[in-house]
């Protein structure tokens, strides 16, 4: 639980840092060219989800924002797993950093626009949407569960294979299952 939540308030501040340098260093500017134009570093305010879809509708974001970290709370008292709480502290971390700006941020609570400012490929993200750290994180979390469900893994730190559920460290060999266990089998053989 400790490393769920430690992660995802790193995530947080990073992600506020950022927001507050991006606000100061890139208001009234042309958009900064990195990697030979890769990457943009341009201010977006954002009222919506990526391109700005459903920007009419901005008190739902965090409606939903909302419900997810009550989620992810209930979810870390059963969880046993270090993958799946490096997963779920992502998805919190991003989830709080634009919670923050939806809240805090103008035109007013619950309506606020998240602060964006990375821009792969064009300068203005027409190409790919502007993001920013709490997006990056949140993607990268759902992309881990996405992946640990399809290995199998339990957030209580089973896993699922073909002959049901084992815990990370059981395996299938013989010397294994014993009750003296492998090292102490092998002497007596």
């Amino acid at each position: 639980m400790g490393t769920l939540f430690g992660l995802g308030l790193f995530l947080l501040v990073a992600d506020q840092l950022t927001k507050h340098w991006a606000l100061a260093a890139l208001q009234d500017r042309e958009p900064i060219r990195l990697l030979g134009g890769a990457i943009y570093l341009t201010l977006v305010r954002n009222s919506g989800a990526a391109w700005g879809l459903g920007g009419d509708y901005t008190w739902i974001f965090p409606v939903i924002t909302m419900g997810v970290v009550v989620w992810i709370g209930w979810m870390a008292l059963r969880l046993r797993s270090l993958p799946w709480a490096v997963s779920l502290g992502l998805v919190l971390g991003g989830a709080l950093g634009n919670l923050g700006d939806r809240i805090f941020r103008a035109p007013g609570h619950f309506l606020g626009h998240v602060v964006d400012m990375i821009s792969p490929f064009h300068p203005y993200g027409q190409v790919f949407p502007v993001f920013n750290l709490a997006d990056s994180a949140l993607v990268c979390g759902v992309i881990l569960a996405v992946l640990l469900e399809l290995t199998g893994r339990q957030r209580d730190g089973t896993r699922i294979s073909g002959g049901g559920r084992t815990t990370d460290t059981e395996t299938d060999s013989d010397d294994d299952r014993s009750p003296a266990g492998p090292a102490q089998e092998r002497g007596r053989a």
